[in-house]
């Protein structure tokens, strides 16, 4: 039977967790399909499951596989959760790089850090320009969010239309950045869309998203209702949140002060690139020094309770020579993401033992989401009325829930989690043909290592059993005086003290060793395995666990 040309989506990030978005779709005879990739994402790891970790990356071993027949890749904008692992990862792809004007800006300081000279990054305009990559037509559609220029993209194949959001909301009067253009979407809806690839992080919201503009009134009265100094944080790449804030503290009449590299970035690029001409002026730190505290405001990174930003230095002490003091108020001006919790929550107690009052998301009062809420996805449905719905970015969770608001309003839908390659029909069926791998990539030390090495698995294993060194001394076959030696971290002995927990597995070491042979002591592997079933005994008698153990055996002639 004569093999046909197919279209495939196959999602390697995001679709399953919010975060680290990595889209890949696909045109050709079965196995010899040219692709397109969305977004090169990040998500941020934590302590209690990648400790040690700098940032998470989705695997790339199915794109790198089949690079030779990839076209180029699109960049919906420049949230780190689409493009933060450009920099780490462009030189795997070796192709095109396709954004709009501010996105490549970002796209060119992420690749300039890691030594590329960003060449390969095109600038693109908005709808009716596009990009031809054959089979594949794309256009950037502008589309509303909580950064300048996010567009959702508008792919044409040789047997329909797809729409893929990215990240988006309806604003008809954002503070900065596209409006919702209902009109334009109307238009495109004209094309007859084959397949909505669209956000599905605020599915649960049941209220339809209120505009940035909303919130100046309410963080002007409750900065103008402050004694001390005022100390907001949100996210970064929120750029039109930056510039509410600093609006409303200027009407209060206060001085601003903006910390922390991130934010200082996206202010600057994003007034190099004349999207911000009316930012407030700022002040240096040194200045800041001699403000009286009523007259001061403070723009601060680390909304999401990272450990080395400057939410979190203000927070246990001080932020190069900011101080905090009793009587101060701090601001999260943002929601804050699942798996983040504890890290806010332990900058907001830090804080209030300080005497500091913190006002965080929980009133929505000082923060309007930059997704799509429940009623606005339907809107959206209703626009465009594709002939499939496939829910992306979300948790699984979030997709199945958008599946089922689509369905129940007449729409086909599908729930294609990362992994899963989707044929798609020209009439809107669909069907899973394959899966893939899709592991994580690492950042660690400044190396990319694969989740399956094993390096995070083995820290987890000695943050939870802790850890013991084994050194053995022998001279041919012979154990010599004081030649076994054991040292253990991380772990609570019943005995009275660490020494004398060391002394009975070096005790247990001895008789059992000096019980071998002489050919069972020139056997290094034998030696390990028997050392190792010792320590293990004498630790699971004593502690009731079985430590992490490294075995150093050593030989003197």
């Amino acid at each position: 039977m004569k093999k046909k040309n197919r279209l495939i989506y196959l999602p390697l990030g995001g679709s399953g967790e919010i975060g680290m978005n990595m889209y890949l779709y696909g045109y050709g005879l079965p196995g010899k399909e040219y692709f397109i990739l969305i977004d090169v994402g990040v998500t941020f790891p934590n302590m209690s499951s990648t400790p040690g970790v700098d940032l998470i990356m989705p695997d790339t071993e199915f794109v790198e596989e089949n690079k030779n027949r990839l076209l180029g890749v699109f960049i919906t904008h420049a949230h780190e959760d689409h493009i933060g692992a450009l920099g780490h990862l462009s030189d795997r792809f070796d192709v095109p790089i396709y954004c709009r004007e501010f996105t490549a800006q970002i796209a060119l300081s992420k690749l300039n850090r890691v030594g590329a000279d960003g060449k390969e990054v095109t600038i693109v305009k908005e709808f009716p320009n596009s990009v031809e990559l054959a089979p594949f037509k794309i256009s950037f559609i502008p589309i509303s969010h909580s950064i300048p220029e996010a567009s959702s993209l508008l792919i044409e194949t040789p047997i329909g239309f797809i729409v893929h959001t990215g990240d988006f909301k309806i604003d008809k009067t954002p503070v900065l950045g596209d409006p919702f253009n209902e009109k334009l979407l109307l238009e495109i809806k004209k094309l007859n869309v084959l397949a909505l690839i669209c956000d599905s992080t605020n599915v649960y919201s049941k209220s339809p998203g209120r505009s940035e503009q909303s919130l100046e009134s309410e963080i002007t009265r409750l900065i103008k209702g402050q004694s001390g100094a005022v100390v907001a944080t949100t996210f970064a790449s929120n750029v039109a949140r930056l510039l509410t804030l600093a609006k409303c503290a200027q009407s209060a009449g206060r001085s601003i002060l903006v910390i922390g590299r991130a934010m200082q970035t996206m202010i600057s690029t994003t007034s190099a690139v004349g999207l911000l001409k009316s930012f407030p002026p700022t002040i240096s730190v040194e200045d800041s020094l001699e403000i009286p505290r009523s007259n001061l405001f403070i723009l601060a990174t680390g909304s999401q309770g990272e450990g080395r930003a400057a939410s979190a230095q203000l927070a246990r002490d001080k932020y190069m020579d900011v101080i905090l003091q009793e009587g101060d108020c701090f601001l999260f001006s943002s929601k804050t993401i699942p798996g983040n919790e504890t890290s806010v929550s332990k900058i907001i107690n830090e804080l209030t033992e300080r005497g500091i009052s913190v006002i965080d998301d929980q009133s929505d009062r000082y923060h309007v989401s930059g997704h799509a809420n429940r009623p606005d996805l339907e809107v959206l449905h209703q626009i465009l009325n594709p002939k499939l719905i496939v829910p992306m970015h979300g948790e699984h969770r979030h997709m199945r829930e958008h599946q089922l608001l689509a369905q129940s309003n007449g729409h086909k839908s599908v729930v294609v989690p990362n992994g899963t390659i989707l044929e798609i029909a020209s009439d809107g069926s669909s069907r899973v043909i394959d899966k893939v791998s899709t592991g994580r990539i690492y950042l660690d030390c400044g190396q990319l290592i694969s989740s399956n090495d094993g390096i995070v698995k083995t820290r987890l294993q000695m943050a939870s059993r802790g850890h013991i060194s084994v050194s053995l001394l022998l001279e041919k076959n012979i154990i010599l005086n004081d030649g076994v030696w054991v040292k253990s971290k991380g772990l609570t002995a019943d005995t009275n003290s660490n020494n004398e927990f060391e002394a009975s597995i070096e005790d247990a070491l001895e008789l059992d060793l000096n019980m071998l042979n002489d050919r069972e002591l020139y056997d290094d592997d034998l030696l390990e395995n028997r050392i190792q079933k010792t320590v293990n005994k004498v630790c699971q008698r004593n502690i009731g666990k079985k430590p992490i153990t490294t075995i150093f055996i050593n030989r003197v002639d």
